[in-house]
């Protein structure tokens, strides 16, 4: 009997350790692959982008409160997106041949200097109390700047700090990151803004946490262009036009742009949430749930993004979740329930940091070095104009047939337009990336 007993022990204690090893298995598979922060340059960087992040998500929402505030009317508020736009759109083409002829290490020291000093700025104005809206949009105009050349240029040296197969990890933990900022850096504004003197204490927040990127910039190796022959000589229009025209004859990455422009421009909902909230769930309290939730679905969807390294055809990957990022997007706007909707912006979420991975992994790695700047400027014009193009497109068509139509609808045409197009292209579908080690 005790034979029997320990024998029953011994099998019971390998099945514990087998059940174990699954689970272990199962989450380092799922889990977010955090292989990149293994190297001290990409975990520098990374730190202080996602820190850095935070404090530009609460100057974003100090801005326009501050400016009505000062003016008490929505259009001046309107003006800082105008502000913010043409020089980010204009800046990021130049931006990013810059990049390629420049030492990315000091260009990106250079922006994000610039950037730095408009936060002191507007903390300054605020603690003068200038209450002065034309310098507020002129100090975003140059903020905007800065941005559209730090933005393409961080991007640049990411493939040069780890191996190209964990390019879409490094992408994934970045994405991640920027999205818990946008979760958190709103709700730290509304505690720093209800209280008084909260203005200067924004901008203060955002000008202290800044300084985690310099202190990361500045410890970067020197990264001059890649080859001396292949590089641009100048980053004038030239250099920019030779860069759109290997775009235009580079397939995968003209499609990888194109069907992000699908999914914003048609798909992007956020211009309806206010008359959604209003209308559909009770007021103003639904409307911060609608707003945070495709954030909220990026996060999780990044913490259990392990698998997306490992998937080989990525440009198949790629048009999945557009199309799942639209069908998600289509079927919450026909939700009544504020939670079901929530649920299915966050599901929508998780689909948009997916597609937004293996785009930015595209260019990154297919992309040879000496292009990668340039490109990476055109990826931010297209992140940053589609998705306003997209408020544009959801407004005016909610003008003629409502906000249910408006949402709906676009939802659905991004989803078969995203399968049209991987039809139609078959370089889209058959795209093959960089398999992740292990």
């Amino acid at each position: 009997m005790t034979g029997n007993a320990d024998g029953d022990q011994e099998r019971g204690g390998v099945t514990a350790r087998a059940s174990r090893w699954r689970l272990g298995a199962l989450l380092r598979r799922t889990a977010i692959d955090t292989r990149p922060l293994r190297y001290a340059d990409y975990r520098r960087i990374w730190l202080g982008s996602g820190v850095s992040a935070i404090g530009f998500a609460v100057t974003a929402v100090a801005v326009p409160v501050q400016m009505y505030a000062i003016t008490a009317s929505s259009l001046w508020v309107g003006l800082i997106g105008v502000a913010g736009l043409v020089p980010l759109l204009v800046f990021a083409l130049w931006g990013g041949a810059v990049a390629d002829v420049l030492d990315r290490r000091k260009l990106l020291l250079a922006s994000s200097l610039l950037t730095w000093l408009v936060t002191l700025a507007l903390l300054a104005q605020a603690l003068a109390g200038l209450r002065s809206p034309v310098l507020l949009l002129a100090l975003v105009a140059v903020q905007a700047v800065g941005f559209a050349v730090s933005g393409p240029t961080r991007q640049a040296i990411i493939p040069r700090l780890v191996p190209a197969g964990l390019v879409p990890a490094a992408q994934t933990l970045g994405f991640t990151a920027g999205s818990v900022a946008t979760v958190a850096g709103p709700l730290l504004a509304g505690v720093v803004l209800g209280r008084a003197g909260g203005y200067p204490v924004a901008y203060a927040i955002d000008a202290a946490l800044f300084t985690v990127a310099l202190w990361a910039t500045l410890r970067l190796p020197p990264l001059p262009p890649a080859g001396d022959d292949a590089a641009p000589r100048s980053a004038g229009l030239g250099a920019v036009l030779a860069g759109l025209w290997y775009l235009s004859t580079t397939p995968i990455l003209a499609l990888s742009f194109v069907i992000d422009l699908i999914a914003m421009v048609l798909a992007q909902p956020r211009a309806l949430f206010p008359q959604v909230a209003a209308e559909r769930f009770g007021g103003t309290g639904a409307v911060g749930w609608l707003y945070s939730a495709i954030a909220i679905g990026a996060v999780l969807g990044g913490l259990s993004s392990g698998w997306i390294g490992r998937i080989r055809r990525q440009g198949l990957a790629l048009t999945a979740a557009v199309v799942g990022w639209g069908l998600a997007v289509a079927v919450a706007g026909a939700c009544r329930q504020l939670w079901l909707a929530v649920a299915l912006l966050a599901l929508a979420g998780a689909f948009d940091l997916v597609s937004s991975v293996y785009r930015q992994t595209i260019v990154a790695v297919y992309a040879p070095d000496q292009m990668r700047g340039r490109l990476q400027g055109v990826f931010l014009a297209v992140v940053v104009g589609g998705p306003r193009l997209g408020d544009l497109r959801a407004g005016a068509t909610a003008a003629l047939t409502g906000p249910t139509v408006a949402w709906v609808s676009g939802g659905i045409a991004s989803a078969v337009l995203a399968v049209l197009l991987a039809v139609a292209y078959p370089a889209l579908r058959r795209y093959q990336g960089v398999r992740a080690p292990g």
